[in-house]
This record gives structure tokens, sequence and C-alpha cells, in this order.
């Protein structure tokens, strides 16, 4: 029988022997040609409205991101099609914003559809950013859920922090420009949401088990 790197079987119950680039069950590949079609039309996206770009860090932003996601993109394709472990290993998006939110909300215009080309800005351009990168996470989440292939399931799955990542980068950009502004509750609404929850404690399993485990030694003991 065909066996992969990490020595487990491929075989049809009707074909017999599997070879490794064909190691993809059918709702992976589905899933998994979404995923793909969706980083293309990402990358297009980036790239179309690249030329539109006002602000210099915006555009920085939109480069390295671009960059990334071709190279997961890459990585993605060639351990589809041949089933193995790819060449390049996933690696890490590094983001170049802070980490501090600027909470409240302050008045601003209603936001309606374009009437035309000449009003895309840079706010409207990182909306795209952002929608773009949080539609990837999902994607590839439930690709990987769907995925047989462990070489594929584990590369879709590392790429899940980068697409967070990137979409965590464009909304604290958006932030500092009053593009994405955030709500907060009142002190006292948050106070009381906070400590809703309270830690876990004991090993309730744990306990059922040794009294199931119990319970069966001395049903074996009655027997005898």
């Amino acid at each position: 029988m065909m066996q992969n790197q990490q020595g487990q079987m491929h075989q049809n119950m009707h074909t017999g022997n599997i070879p490794q680039n064909l190691n993809h069950g059918g709702h992976e590949v589905l899933d998994v040609h979404e995923v793909l079609r969706g980083s293309i039309g990402t990358m297009n996206q980036y790239m179309m409205l690249s030329q539109h770009v006002q602000d210099p860090e915006l555009l920085d932003m939109m480069n390295r991101q671009y960059r990334f996601m071709q190279d997961e993109y890459n990585i993605t394709v060639e351990c589809f099609r041949t089933g193995q472990e790819p060449a390049r290993k996933t690696q890490t998006y590094m983001m170049k914003q802070n980490n501090d939110f600027v909470y409240g909300l302050k008045a601003s215009s209603p936001m309606r559809p374009m009437q035309s080309v000449n009003e895309i800005s840079d706010e409207f351009i990182s909306d795209c950013m952002l929608t773009a990168c949080k539609t990837g996470a999902s994607m590839k989440t439930l690709a990987a859920l769907e995925s047989t292939n462990p070489v594929v399931r584990r590369v879709l799955a590392d790429s899940v922090p980068n697409c967070i990542e990137m979409a965590y980068e464009i909304s604290l950009y958006q932030n500092k420009r009053h593009y994405y502004q955030v709500p907060q509750f009142g002190q006292q609404d948050m106070t009381q949401m906070s400590g809703t929850f309270a830690p876990a404690q004991g090993m309730p399993m744990q306990q059922m088990a040794n009294m199931n485990m119990n319970n069966m030694n001395n049903m074996g003991n009655m027997n005898h």
C-alpha cells in the first residue's frame, strides 16, 4: 500500500492505492479551490487599488502584505499539487503597527456606495483590504477543518494567524485615522461583563472515570 511521509496508508475502497498527489478528499479539494481563488482575488485587488493609494504608510503596508500573501499562496499551491511537504515553510507575518486602539465614536458622514471611481480613497482601500483579510481567515479555517491531507491541513491552519495579524494591522491603521471607530461599554457594564465568568476548578471528568473504573472493578469482584 502507498504510504505518505507520516507513515499513513492511502487507499480508496473502490480503486485501491492512491498516489501522493491525489491524497485529498472531495470536500478538501472544493474548499482549497475556494481558498486559492480567494487568494488570487485578494492579490489582484491589492494590485489594482495600489495605484490609487495616497498615504505612503498604507502603500508600504499593502506592498508588505502582498509579498507575504504571494509567498503563502505559492506554498499552498505546491503542497496541494504534490500532497507533500512544501520546499518552504509558512512564515509568520510581523506587522509594523503598535497595539494601541483609541476607543470611542465621533460624528462622521453616513456611508454610501460610491458614485464614481474618483471617490476612491485610502479609507475605501483599507476597508477592502480589511474585508479581504477577514474573509481569507474564515475560508482557510473552514478548508483546514475539511482537509484530509495532513500537510495541506497544517499549511492552511498556519496561514490563519497571519490573516488575523494582517487584518489587525489594517484595523489599527484605520483606527488612527478614525476610519475604524471602536465603541466601548460604560465602566459599570464593562466590569459586569468581564466578571461574568470564573475559572474552572477540579477534574470532574477524571473523577467520573475513576468512579466508573471502581464500579467495574467491584462488579468484577462480585462475579468471582
